[in-house]
């Protein structure tokens, strides 16, 4: 099973792009950019990544984004990801970005953006994958400051896709951007936001209700809501669900504990990502390969979830269409094979 997933044609819908920094990178672009690190090497770093769940991850995920300073080191940090998920047979992702970690560190928004969006249009050039931006706010940090950098993203706006909604869920309900989320909608950039990872399911109804959202990142905790299942199912609302993540945050305690096979069950369009994968240890064909161990996933469940990738992404109707097709056309290829 592993040769399947390693062919079979997949988008990625929830990747954080500064959840890629390896840390052999974070000490290069430290070095580069004369930043000093608290840790005394590549191996002393890589230990730190034990965390006892979300808010001990995210305090080290921002410490390590000190060392992106300059348009040249996000651009550096995008092609990393995206020649990795060529590698991986990933023809399209739709990647995420936190503006705010960065402009609080002095970096303009221009900067972020700029790099970022040159390495997705030397990527596609250069033959995938295709991607897209969708630009986070920081569910922590106050409404009246993301409303000032969606003020600061103007200039860009034709870089972006789409907004979400990322960071400590805990006690940071997603009502509280609802007036953000508008805007955004009226300015023509898609919606999503993470709900329901360690909030409760609640906050998967309100941020469809409130924000609007199109799709749910995370989502698993929906499954505690019989009705919030069938409505998802129902409306055709995708999860874009990241198994190894779940896990490493303590969500759950192991995969088989993991709703992932529940909600596919129920007919909710999950998806499988893998959120940030240089800290959890696995990229997007590990993430596939783990759901397929722990729950005896088959071929054809497999390909399921690579359907739904695109069905779910923001690529044009066309486009989701003719990778779809590519899927149907390796699940024949490959049943023939055997």
């Amino acid at each position: 099973m592993d040769d399947f997933v390693a062919g079979l044609p997949k988008a990625e819908l929830h990747l954080h792009i500064e959840g890629t920094l390896e840390p052999e990178m974070v000490f290069a672009l430290a070095e580069r950019n004369r930043v000093t690190l608290p840790y005394a090497s590549v191996e002393a770093l890589r230990r730190a990544y034990e965390f006892r769940d979300l808010q001990d991850f995210l305090d080290l995920y921002y410490q390590s984004t000190q060392a992106l300073v300059a348009e040249r080191d996000f651009y550096d940090l995008a092609r990393a990801y995206l020649a990795r998920a060529r590698d991986e047979n990933i023809r399209h992702a739709e990647i995420f970005f936190d503006p705010q970690a960065h402009m609080r560190r002095g970096v303009p928004f221009g900067v972020v953006v700029e790099g970022l969006s040159a390495a997705l249009t030397d990527a596609a050039r250069d033959g995938g994958p295709t991607s897209r931006l969708i630009m986070c706010f920081l569910r922590d940090l106050s409404a009246e400051n993301a409303m000032s950098v969606l003020d600061a993203s103007m200039p860009w706006l034709n870089r972006l896709t789409g907004v979400g909604l990322d960071s400590a869920e805990a006690g940071n309900p997603p009502g509280k951007f609802t007036e953000v989320f508008k805007r955004a909608r009226s300015l023509g950039l898609r919606a999503m936001a993470h709900a329901g990872e360690e909030g409760p399911a609640s906050y998967v109804a309100e941020a469809l209700d409130r924000l609007r959202i199109e799709r749910v990142d995370h989502g698993v905790h929906a499954v505690d809501d019989p009705a919030l299942v069938a409505r998802l199912a129902k409306e055709r609302i995708a999860l874009t669900v990241c198994p190894i993540s779940n896990i490493r945050l303590r969500v759950y305690p192991d995969l088989r504990a993991h709703p992932l096979k529940r909600l596919m069950e129920a007919g909710v369009a999950v998806t499988v990502n893998s959120d940030d994968p240089a800290y959890f240890g696995g990229y997007l064909n590990a993430n596939y390969r783990a759901v397929e161990e722990a729950f005896a996933l088959a071929a054809e469940e497999l390909a399921q979830l690579a359907r739904n990738s695109f069905a779910a992404s923001f690529l044009s109707e066309e486009e989701k269409r003719d990778r779809i097709a590519e899927i149907d056309s390796y699940v024949k290829t490959q049943t023939r094979a055997t």
